[in-house]
């Protein structure tokens, strides 16, 4: 594989603020950035070069995009089909189509997970409220989830009984889905893995996620976690990237039951929430992370060289005017970050505060006592 260096321009189909936050990494290493959005003024619009405006699911504007890139990469899986395509015949898409196919589709990726002995939960694919009612029956209570599309809860519906399952099959729009059982969750965690295509490979330490309204509420890293319990993880992540043959970074979110058994929920194949405090942690940010990896230079030290955490600003905060960070930043190790959004409403991540600690609860307690002096 060739090396794409700086001074090279890096495509992005993806332009919110994990696009923003990836351009300013690249940036930062001497990249030029082009982004693909539906929104000219989107969030990596202030940090891009060049805004391609079109859908997700545009081939014509993605060929443009990537025609004038020498590597294209992506912040959001749910990307066109033929898009992927038509960027992969400009220059290389990393990560490819293929996994994007994968992770796309609920149901396919639990399938390919299922396939190659990756431990998960017990679900049952579903295509009716007939289906949805035996999965109820033989499972118990079930989180049901539609196969294509939905974010931070989005698109997913909760069965305590089986006479629930038609409102649920109407709430979900009557499409394919996957009904996963209800598990007794003790904690849930991320990693995030990178693999440049020449075929090095770096593990980030698990992150500890904590959601409310099933959006990622806060995050720390590295999570108090039991040594074994860590590395069992970073393995699974490792071994995961290792199948895809992965050419870029990979979140994989897990689930620890009561028991201590630990299960994969989901995969996304990019930046992700729960480590953005990789940016004052590590000394390399998942964002020059995907920088690294993509254009196929040696991937940076994952080390967390100090815990650092990180809580979500939502739009409710901005709800009777600009908010007053001046509080927040008065606290110590605490840094600011704004995605540069346009039209804050409830449940919008706007941007997210930042600290860094002597420990994990240290950090935590940090950026809470900051959250708490904006609200």
């Amino acid at each position: 594989m060739s090396i794409i260096a700086p001074g090279s321009t890096i495509g992005i189909l993806g332009g919110g603020q994990l696009g923003r936050m990836t351009a300013m990494a690249a940036r930062t290493m001497g990249y030029s950035v082009h982004v693909l959005d539906p929104d000219a003024q989107c969030a990596a619009s202030a940090v891009a070069d060049r805004v391609v405006a079109a859908n997700f699911d545009d081939a014509d504007a993605a060929a443009d995009l990537a025609s004038h890139c020498d590597v294209v990469t992506l912040e959001i899986e749910q990307i066109g089909v033929a898009a992927l395509e038509a960027a992969s015949r400009h220059a290389p898409l990393r990560p490819a189509a293929s996994i994007l196919a994968v992770v796309q589709d609920r149901s396919r990726q639990k399938r390919w997970l299922s396939e190659r002995g990756f431990p998960l939960g017990d679900y049952r694919d579903v295509s009716s409220a007939a289906e949805i009612e035996v999965a109820a029956r033989e499972l118990g209570p079930l989180i049901v989830k539609a196969c294509r599309g939905g974010y931070d809860g989005r698109s997913q519906t909760r069965v305590d009984a089986p006479s629930q399952s038609s409102d649920a099959w109407a709430a979900l729009g009557s499409r394919p889905s996957v009904a996963e059982q209800m598990l007794d969750l003790e904690i849930e965690l991320s990693v995030m893995v990178a693999r440049r295509p020449g075929g090095q490979i770096v593990v980030y330490p698990p992150a500890l996620n904590v959601h409310e309204r099933q959006i990622l509420a806060w995050s720390v890293l590295p999570a108090p976690l039991p040594e074994r319990m860590a590395q069992q993880g970073e393995e699974i992540a490792r071994a995961i990237a290792d199948a895809f043959q992965l050419e870029g970074i990979l979140a994989v979110e897990m689930f620890v039951l009561r028991d201590g058994t630990l299960l994969v929920n989901e995969l996304a194949p990019r930046p992700h929430n729960s480590f953005h405090e990789t940016e004052v942690a590590c000394s390399t940010s998942q964002f020059e992370q995907l920088v690294r990896a993509v254009c196929d230079l040696p991937l940076g030290d994952t080390r967390a060289l100090r815990p650092g955490a990180i809580f979500n600003l939502f739009g409710e905060l901005w709800a009777k005017g600009p908010p007053q960070f001046e509080g927040a930043l008065a606290q110590p190790g605490v840094r600011l970050h704004l995605y540069g959004k346009r039209g804050a409403r409830a449940g919008r991540k706007m941007g997210h505060l930042s600290a860094i600690g002597e420990t994990p609860d240290d950090a935590l307690a940090r950026v809470r006592a900051a959250a708490i002096a904006i609200q």
